[in-house]
């Protein structure tokens, strides 16, 4: 007889096990109720997980608002498997989500990416104005400012933000490589400059290893800035090499490199669209009608093209080369004519309607 109460009470904990299990897993594989009036056109939710917020806070504030129906089973699953670790963020929930699924999402970090892209050729300057236009992206400075100071990166001397990133030079112009970089919730301009300052430094050591021989540079730096030029100086990627070519063949004449973007950066927020002759006779370090040799530093954030260009450049005789007015240029090899070319594109070039110093945008 007690056999037999035994095994009855033994099944009924089984059957009571079976159907906790049954239930637990029904209500894990429950597709949550998203909230008619917090979803987007594309039905979706989005839920932001803010840093340091626990799991279980997570949980309690998906109950609140009615997309979990009960708690108690992914509390109780959670528990039992361990699965607590979860990555801010924000994340996208469909209505086909589940109490399951959202963990495995939250365990994952699929997060939500969002991008941002940095064209060949802007400077620092303009990239953190892109990422301050941004609002997606969090402006974070731990470099002990001032507290009625504006807390970002574009509150900072070029100096501080070099210091701030961790690069040698005092200006980093040029260390960041134009591309476009995908970021999440809570990422910060620190973290998408970084980013782009490390493909930078692969980009620019793999390149250097691969170069051309005989250059004219002393360092990986010296052909960054080149790169810089070449791509402040052309839009057009047939002609980079070429461009660089001219500037390779200066340098070793030696021959100054008499190229306007230089001398622009160097007027800084002094230039208003139009180079003057005064501007060609000013003494700035970044003057190369008056210097001799590179820039001190780049003038802008070249892509790899241009850094490739630099470091390949195309044979050839020209020294000189002058707009043609449809986004191309005219080399040649002798001064006599490279007068001529500028007659014919510049000096009459310019007062045609349809005349362009860059290639059209594609």
């Amino acid at each position: 007889m007690l056999r037999r109460v035994k095994v009855f009470v033994v099944s009924i904990v089984l059957l009571a096990s079976t159907l906790a299990v049954l239930e637990l897993d029904r209500e894990l594989n429950r597709t949550l109720t998203l909230p008619q009036q917090e979803l987007s056109g594309e039905g979706v939710l989005l839920l932001r997980v803010a840093k340091g917020q626990t799991l279980s806070a997570l949980i309690a504030d998906l109950k609140q608002r009615g997309v979990l129906k009960h708690d108690l089973p992914i509390k109780l699953f959670v528990k039992l498997t361990g699965r607590e670790h979860i990555r801010a963020g924000e994340y996208h929930l469909s209505q086909s989500d589940t109490a399951l699924s959202l963990l495995d999402k939250l365990e994952r970090g699929d997060v939500v990416q969002y991008r941002i892209t940095f064209p060949e050729g802007l400077t620092v300057r303009e990239w953190l104005a892109l990422m301050a236009a941004d609002q997606r992206i969090e402006s974070r400075v731990d470099f002990g400012l001032e507290s009625d100071t504006e807390n970002s990166l574009a509150s900072l001397s070029l100096n501080q933000l070099a210091e701030q990133l961790g690069i040698e030079q005092a200006n980093p112009e040029g260390w960041f490589a134009a591309n476009t970089y995908y970021f999440s919730a809570g990422d910060s301009d620190v973290d998408i400059l970084t980013k782009a300052h490390q493909q930078m430094k692969t980009l620019l050591a793999t390149q250097w290893q691969e170069r051309a021989p005989n250059l004219p540079y002393h360092s990986p730096y010296e052909a960054l800035i080149m790169a810089s030029i070449v791509e402040r100086e052309t839009g057009l990627a047939a002609e980079r090499a070429e461009i660089a070519g001219v500037f390779v063949r200066r340098l070793r004449k030696p021959m100054r490199l008499q190229t306007d973007p230089t001398v622009i950066y160097g007027l800084g927020e002094r230039y208003r669209g139009n180079i003057t002759r005064r501007h060609l006779q000013e003494a700035t370090p970044y003057n190369t009608y008056t210097i001799d040799g590179l820039p001190p530093t780049p003038i802008a954030n070249p892509g790899e093209d241009a850094v490739h260009a630099a470091l390949h450049p195309a044979a050839g005789k020209s020294l000189y080369f002058v707009a043609k007015g449809d986004g191309s240029h005219q080399f040649s090899a002798t001064l006599a004519e490279h007068q001529a070319a500028v007659r014919r594109y510049q000096l009459s070039g310019r007062k045609r309607s349809d005349y362009r110093s860059a290639p059209t945008p594609q």
